[in-house]
């Protein structure tokens, strides 16, 4: 029974660690796969049309982000192959461990060869069992020399399946070795493209960089803009905030008066109720547990836009590469998509403004403490006190004809007055 036993534990093991292996490869190529459609979908996004500052300015911003998709997408190509690596030890410490196994099993089984070939015939096993001295003895014998003839029939199927395992384990060790081959080529196909579209953005900079003037006026009148849209931003969120807060003071007081009403004396003594400060209190139950689950999915929501995208624009301040004397200040950023794509909310919430600015919609959704805020829209299908789940289309995004429909959506998040950095808090 205990050879049984080791037996099926072996394989069982054998199996377990040849399925691990192979599941992991799978879930690299996938990640890859869905990395290069991304790539794919986003280089139809880059296009250069007039020779304009403007033009050429978004045209940089762009290239920056397709250049950056593609370093990302690298750097993923070296990590699976460093996985790869990884299991290409692993694999063959496993097929040293078979190899090990199975002459072990072939040394045994030749023993046991040896030992039936020289008590092969029935008289001598007769023999054998009738010269115990007692009849349990003989009982004992005769389940012996069928357990040994069992034992050497288990043995020799159980050296045919540590044969197949060892044959599995070449296949996917010459598997792994054509994936990290594959991905060798790809990746220097990669660095290849990296380095024209580089090249292209050199080229870019230098003429926007013999442009100053143009370049600084255009500059300015985008701080110009978004100084306007923030200011607007701000407003509104301040006045949710005091809305949440008297809703989370309303909320308190019919808690401590329902505990009053419940613990006042027999006689009507009005028992006075203090009111919370109003500092202490600034979210209700509810907006309290949903922010508790937004701040879970830090890391985890959906992108804003649907279809491919690229990110333009970063968040906070920083100097355009390349560029002298050109600063810039984000307090979201700016994801370029598809002519078409929509915004889309990033997590259960309910919509708590909706304002135009220079012809376009902006939206804010409340999660708890957080708001998202979507701008630069063409319109809505959404309004204020209208509640959205995660993944909701409110709106299309504007694309903007006059500039080859060049679609962008500004997208900023916010934890209170506080101004989070989106990229952290999206899934990519």
């Amino acid at each position: 029974m205990r050879l049984l036993f080791t037996l099926i534990l072996c394989l069982t093991l054998g199996s377990s660690l040849y399925s691990q292996s192979n599941a992991r490869i799978k879930e690299l190529e996938e990640r890859r796969s869905t990395l290069q459609r991304q790539i794919a979908e986003s280089e139809k996004l880059l296009q250069t049309t007039s020779r304009d500052v403007k033009s050429q300015l978004r045209t940089l911003e762009t290239l920056t982000g397709q250049i950056e998709e593609r370093r990302r997408y690298i750097r993923t190509l070296t990590s699976d192959m460093e996985s790869i690596d990884k299991e290409l030890v692993i694999i063959r410490r496993q097929i040293g461990t078979l190899e090990k196994e199975l002459s072990d099993k072939k040394k045994k089984y030749e023993t046991s060869v040896q030992y039936l070939h020289r008590n092969k015939t029935v008289e001598e096993k007769l023999m054998f069992i009738l010269s115990a001295q007692t009849l349990a003895q003989s009982y004992r014998r005769l389940r012996y020399v069928r357990e040994y003839a069992t034992y050497q029939r288990l043995q020799g199927e159980d050296i045919q399946k540590k044969q197949q395992q060892m044959l599995a384990k070449k296949q996917e060790l010459e598997q792994a070795r054509r994936s990290k081959e594959a991905l060798l080529q790809e990746r220097s196909v990669e660095q290849t493209i990296l380095e024209r579209q580089e090249k292209e953005k050199r080229t870019l900079l230098t003429d926007l960089q013999k442009k100053q003037k143009g370049l600084q006026q255009e500059i300015r009148q985008r701080r110009s803009q978004a100084d306007q849209l923030n200011g607007e931003i701000d407003r509104l969120v301040a006045e949710e905030i005091e809305k949440a807060r008297k809703r989370a003071q309303e909320e308190a007081l019919r808690e401590k008066k329902a505990t009053a009403e419940a613990t006042k004396p027999e006689i009507n003594t009005p028992v006075p109720v203090k009111p919370e400060p109003i500092r202490s209190m600034t979210l209700t139950k509810a907006d309290r547990e949903l922010s508790g689950t937004f701040a879970g999915n830090r890391g985890r929501l959906p992108a804003p836009i649907t279809g491919a995208y690229i990110i333009v624009s970063k968040y906070g301040q920083y100097t355009a590469p390349g560029l002298k004397n050109v600063k810039l200040d984000n307090k979201g950023i700016d994801i370029q998509g598809q002519a078409g794509a929509s915004a889309r909310a990033i997590f259960d919430g309910e919509v708590t403004a909706v304002f135009q600015l220079n012809g376009l919609v902006n939206v804010l959704v409340r999660h708890g403490n957080y708001i998202s805020v979507y701008c630069n829209l063409a319109s809505t299908t959404v309004k204020q006190g209208d509640k959205v789940k995660t993944r909701q289309e409110i709106g299309p995004v504007f694309a903007n004809p006059a500039d080859g429909n060049r679609t962008i959506l500004h997208f900023q998040l916010r934890r209170e007055t506080e101004k989070l950095n989106p990229e952290l808090w999206i899934e990519r």
